[in-house]
């Protein structure tokens, strides 16, 4: 199910604008440094306080493939709970409708398995045999490589 925004269902309209400590996709999660930057939540199964994801600037035409630099403002996204995110999935993982997801500490999510759970998953979707160091360039998916983009809910 591909979409155009990161945004999919959003009650909570809570929107910031933070500088890119790194560089950072739309969709990723992100997590506030000492200085107040954002960069990719780093923290495997930890808890994103606040959760928030990097969405698109579509003020200056980007899309959600056009990934911000280090140094850029970065438009961040604060979802509220029942709030519907097209998320990125790390490489290698699989997961099924209803599965929980948690931070994979790079900014993607990876099937929940002991840590904070912070959404559940609107697909199914299976990483499996997308193993970077063995598939195929053709396996890739554009700009994110093997990351695949996910529908997910907040919890």
């Amino acid at each position: 199910m591909s979409k155009n925004t990161i945004i999919v269902k959003n009650h909570s309209d809570v929107f910031e604008e933070y500088i890119a400590y790194e560089a950072v996709y739309p969709g990723y999660l992100l997590a506030l440094d000492e200085n107040l930057e954002v960069k990719k939540h780093a923290t495997a199964g930890g808890p994103g306080t606040p959760v928030m994801f990097a969405v698109e600037d579509a003020l200056q035409g980007k899309t959600i493939d056009d990934a911000y630099a280090a140094d850029d403002p970065v438009q961040v996204w604060i979802p509220g709970r029942g709030d519907d995110v097209y998320a990125i999935l790390a490489d290698g993982e699989t997961v099924v409708k209803g599965g929980l997801l948690e931070s994979n500490a790079d900014g993607t999510l990876k099937a929940a398995s002991s840590g904070t759970a912070i959404a559940v998953a609107l697909e199914a979707l299976d990483l499996s045999g997308s193993d970077s160091s063995a598939a195929p360039s053709y396996d890739q998916s554009g700009a994110l490589g093997y990351d695949k983009r996910i529908l997910v809910k907040i919890l």
